[in-house]
């Protein structure tokens, strides 16, 4: 039967609506966003309402170009000032640490599948190659978390996992690849020095082309002089895919040069930098929706029950001893990072949808166990988002390094953005009778010096206020101040409750 291009399209459509629905419930709950995208793919999946899936090609197609964009808004998003402090720490754990988790588990999977699966032989390689697949951590779900509950780390914390998590997926992507082949080609000493040496070349030339081109694409950029600004966007995004896929000819590591070219054009002085860096942010949801939706619907639920007990001791061996082990081991050299500092950067530990993308490739290569370990990925990524995700925001706070955000959301009336080197501070206040009961002119609001009220909103028109303006219950007013403290204590004076922040 053909199936109509206005079916398939429904039948998307349907698909993003209800991930968006169940993902504004979840963020409530403080239910990881990843784990709602693939519930919602195997709901509709063919254990759930039927729709087949099982093109794995498609699926991996969908997950390089997903991760693709999803790690060059990484990149965009990462600022040089911020990850500095933590520089040394990240590239350990995204290196070091990713080599130490894969080993630790790898070694752990060996002993504990010839328990469990006395009738399938797991050699030692396949189980580094299963242990290399989870080696990474996902960023988008441990960020939406935070964020939706309103939950701020203390120190540089944030930074850390952010550098850690967005740089960690090249190395675990280069571990499975050349596990894949050593499994291919056999296990002599020649084939041990090749994939030695093709793994220090990708990394080198992935970290040299992502720099390299990221400063052409920043010189391009600026003096290129389109006639459409909408285009600047569409500009920075040929970028992002001409590194990875350039860097991919050149023997090199795609993942690591996307990055690496996001983090330079991020930092870097662009034209319309702030419409771009907001289509990114768009095209990033859309990518993890996308991915995320169809790594759902190509699992078979009931294909996870025979892999549950074997996943379940696996996957708790990597939150509760692997992980924290690599952790600290990589970070032995940096003293005066705390012990519950590292413990919960060992929780933070999230397997996500990167690990579901690797676990493709074995498929897609042909190898002997290969759906078994697809299944053995997928059902401990589950795990590890509903231990570790959901009871993330409470270890933070349990080991006091989280804290509750003093921002109030988004503006409602007032869409206005900040230049990225203005340092200033923007609130949004609904006005009401209590508050002018200490005047109904603006000047009679005792607002501090270096600050000023910019505009007003009445009903649905906005103006410009002057001195004299007299202001009315029900106004919303915007205010741009460079002393946030004395502002917040004014508001304080004034009981003035109903205000949203947004900091440049």
């Amino acid at each position: 039967m053909t199936i109509s291009i206005e079916f398939i399209l429904l039948f998307l459509s349907v698909l993003f609506l209800v991930s968006l629905l169940a993902t504004k419930a979840g963020t409530r709950l403080g239910v990881p966003v990843l784990l709602l995208f693939l519930g919602v793919g195997m709901v509709f999946g063919v254990d759930g309402l039927g729709f087949e899936f099982e093109h794995y090609g498609i699926a991996q197609t969908v997950g390089t170009v997903a991760l693709c964009i999803i790690l060059f808004s990484g990149g965009l998003d990462t600022k040089y000032g911020e990850i500095k402090p933590v520089a040394a720490q990240g590239i350990i754990l995204a290196t070091l640490g990713v080599l130490l988790m894969a080993f630790i588990t790898g070694t752990f999977i060996y002993y504990v599948a010839a328990y469990f699966l006395p009738n399938i032989h797991l050699s030692f390689l396949e189980s580094l190659l299963l242990a290399s697949v989870m080696s990474s951590t996902d960023s988008a779900s441990v960020f939406s978390i935070l964020r939706g509950k309103g939950v701020r780390l203390k120190k540089n914390i944030r930074p850390l996992l952010e550098l850690e998590s967005g740089s960690n997926d090249p190395m675990a992507y280069m571990l499975t690849v050349v596990l894949i082949q050593l499994i291919e080609s056999g296990t002599g000493n020649a084939g041990y020095s090749k994939a030695i040496l093709d793994f220090c070349l990708q990394f080198a030339i992935g970290s040299a082309a992502g720099f390299c081109l990221g400063k052409a694409a920043v010189w391009i950029i600026n003096k290129i002089n389109l006639n459409n600004d909408s285009l600047y966007p569409i500009l920075l995004f040929t970028f992002g895919i001409f590194i990875f896929s350039a860097t991919y000819f050149l023997k090199g590591n795609g993942y690591l040069a996307v990055y690496i070219g996001g983090l330079v054009l991020g930092n870097a002085q662009l034209v319309h930098k702030r419409s771009s860096l907001r289509f990114f942010e768009g095209l990033a949801w859309i990518s993890q929706i996308v991915m995320f939706l169809t790594l759902g619907l190509l699992v078979n639920p009931k294909d996870l029950l025979p892999v549950a007990v074997i996943s379940l001791c696996i996957g708790l061996f990597m939150i509760i001893g692997a992980r924290p082990l690599s952790v600290i081991i990589s970070l032995l050299p940096f003293r005066k990072m705390k012990m519950r500092e590292k413990i919960f950067v060992s929780w933070v530990g999230l397997r996500g949808a990167v690990p579901i993308v690797f676990a493709i490739l074995p498929l897609a290569a042909g190898l002997e166990h290969s759906r078994l370990i697809f299944d053995i990925v997928f059902f401990i990524t589950l795990l590890s988002l509903l231990v570790q995700g959901t009871g993330l925001t409470l270890v933070g706070k349990w080991l006091g390094l989280a804290k509750d955000s003093d921002d109030r959301g988004a503006f409602q009336d007032f869409d206005i953005e900040f230049a990225e080197d203005i340092k200033s501070t923007m609130t949004e206040i609904a006005l009401n009778k209590s508050i002018l009961e200490h005047g109904k002119r603006l000047m009679d609001l005792p607002l501090p010096e270096h600050t000023l009220a910019v505009m007003v909103k009445r009903d649905s028109q906005y103006f410009i206020p002057k001195g004299n303006t007299e202001l009315k219950p029900e106004d919303k007013l915007l205010v741009i101040t460079n002393n946030e403290d004395a502002l917040l204590e004014t508001y304080k004076i004034l009981n003035i409750n109903d205000f949203r922040i947004k900091r440049g």
